[in-house]
Parts: C-alpha cells; sequence; structure tokens
C-alpha cells in the first residue's frame, strides 16, 4: 500500500510542477522534472519511509543518519542547489554554493511551491512557500545571486500570486536570457 501512495505522491507532485514549467515556457524540464524519483534508488526508500505529510528523505535521515535517496536525487536534478555545491576558487576555502543558471532556480522555486501544495493540501497559501524557505534562511549553501532570485521570487508569489509571479518569470526572468 505504501508504494502505491508514495507513487500517486510523487507523480501529483511532478505533474503540478510540469503545468508549472508550462506555464512559463520551460516545457523540457517540466516534463523531465524528477525523474530520478521513480529509480529503484529513490523510490524504494520512499516506499519504505512514506508518511504523506513530509518527505520520506527526512524520515530515512532520522532513521539512518543520513538519506541515501537525498545523496541520489540531488545529484542528478540540477534543480536543487545543493547540485551546485563546489569547492571555491580564487582564495575561497572549503565548499560554497556555484551561481544556478536561472532556468534551474525558475525551476527550484516552482519545485518548492508544488512540494507546499502536496504535502500542505488545503492549508497551503501562496505564502507557504516563502515560510518554508525562511524557517532554513541562514542554512542554506546557496550562491548569493541565487538566493537573491529565489527569495525575489517567493516574496513576489507571497505579495502578488501565482498568476503575476509567473508572467513576471516569463516576461522579465526567462525572456532576458534568450
Amino acid at each position: 500500500m505504501k508504494a502505491l501512495q508514495h507513487f500517486c505522491t510523487i507523480t501529483r507532485h511532478k505533474i503540478l510542477v510540469m503545468k508549472e514549467c508550462f506555464q512559463v515556457g520551460l516545457y523540457r524540464q517540466g516534463l523531465l522534472h524528477d525523474l530520478s524519483k521513480y529509480s529503484w534508488t529513490e523510490f524504494k526508500i520512499g516506499c519504505k519511509f512514506y508518511q504523506g505529510s513530509r518527505s520520506p528523505n527526512n524520515a530515512e535521515r532520522e532513521a539512518i543518519g543520513y538519506s541515501s535517496a537525498w545523496l541520489h536525487h540531488k545529484g542528478r536534478n540540477k534543480h536543487h542547489y545543493e547540485y551546485w555545491i563546489d569547492y571555491g576558487l580564487d582564495g575561497e576555502k572549503g565548499m560554497i554554493g556555484m551561481k544556478m543558471p536561472v532556468k534551474y532556480v525558475v525551476e527550484m522555486f516552482l519545485d518548492r511551491i508544488a512540494a507546499c501544495k502536496v504535502y500542505k493540501g488545503e492549508e497551503y497559501t501562496d505564502r507557504s512557500p516563502l515560510e518554508y524557505y525562511l524557517k532554513g534562511k541562514g542554512e542554506y549553501l546557496m550562491h548569493p545571486d541565487t538566493q537573491a532570485l529565489l527569495e525575489k521570487l517567493l516574496r513576489m508569489l507571497a505579495k502578488e500570486g501565482e498568476e503575476k509571479t509567473y508572467r513576471y518569470i516569463r516576461t522579465n526572468i526567462l525572456r532576458k536570457r534568450r
């Protein structure tokens, strides 16, 4: 039963992100979003730790100290800022966040919206993704430009709503890069 529930949850999430990507013109990314969740490496963990109200990766992390599914996922999906963490150059020591291409920042933004819609259900508001982001602010190892764009879009969504934010993304964010 958990396998079917997990499949339905990740498929619902994928379809939501796909629809949102299509609304802003990211058709290829919408089609390919999160396909690794259907790989056995990620899917089996999702089934084992499925709860329905949060990511099974968090439950796996609590159980064994890390999430093998997350480590697999973030290394294959460029819309996660963690994919873009690398060693610094020019005197910067340690790991730092690299600047993400804008199309992946937009996909990350849309991914956060869809995740909040799936896990919050009827309690979702356009402010939910911003509130979730702010809980972890200061903990993200994200390039300042990437973080600034993500936060700008989250704040715009909270204040202006989806329609106006998506129009802004189409006309001011994605059109500029063409």
